[in-house]
């Protein structure tokens, strides 16, 4: 992890071509489940008591597709219905037309879905891969947690009721918040030394 941290800058500098004219933003990327499985958190009880919860066992979900810019709290979410290479290019082309103009850097991990020889890359998108088995470094984790401790104990009556729920919660996220969630200082002054 220290190395990856250390080296963060050297990675992100190495996919911008020497001479791009645009302006580079950086960004975490990941995707995470959510479905009709009622999300488990702790309880706080008296001494002695057991907490009490009630479980929807339902087996059906979605998975949220997301991008944060640590710097600013930019984001760019989408819900799709499976993790594949195939959704993972719907997002990516849907990702590179939002953010048009500007050189757009993902900061992922080694999903099978991102590394896939299927994959074509819009002309403004740049991956770098992150260690493999190092969810800590990856930002955007912290907005999936957020998000899973928002969905916890809560029951919906079908996946429907829940993507609209879910998309209200993401839609609802101030930029200063995920700025706040995203914002791990290695990465930070990294991106901040792109513009140097």
């Amino acid at each position: 992890m220290p190395a990856f941290q250390a080296a963060c800058g050297q990675r992100l500098q190495a996919v911008i071509p020497p001479a791009n004219p645009h302006p580079v933003r950086v960004f975490s990327q990941d995707e995470s489940r959510f479905g009709l499985l009622t999300i488990r958190r702790r309880r706080l009880t008296a001494r002695g008591v057991q907490p009490v919860g009630s479980v929807q066992h339902v087996f059906a979900w979605c998975y949220v597709y997301g991008a944060v810019e640590p710097t600013t709290g930019a984001r760019f979410f989408l819900e799709l219905p499976y993790l594949n290479a195939e959704m993972f290019q719907l997002f990516v082309n849907a990702f590179a037309q939002a953010f048009p103009d500007s050189l757009n850097i993902l900061l992922l991990d080694n999903s099978g879905a991102h590394t896939s020889s299927q994959l074509t890359l819009p002309e403004n998108v740049r991956c770098v891969f992150l260690p493999p088995y190092c969810p800590e470094l990856n930002p955007i984790e912290r907005v999936w947690r957020d998000l899973k401790d928002a969905l916890a104990w809560l029951h919906f009556p079908n996946l429907a009721a829940q993507e609209d729920y879910l998309a209200a919660l993401l839609q609802a996220y101030e930029a200063a918040t995920l700025q706040t969630l995203t914002g791990y200082p290695y990465l930070v002054e990294a991106i901040h030394a792109l513009g140097s």
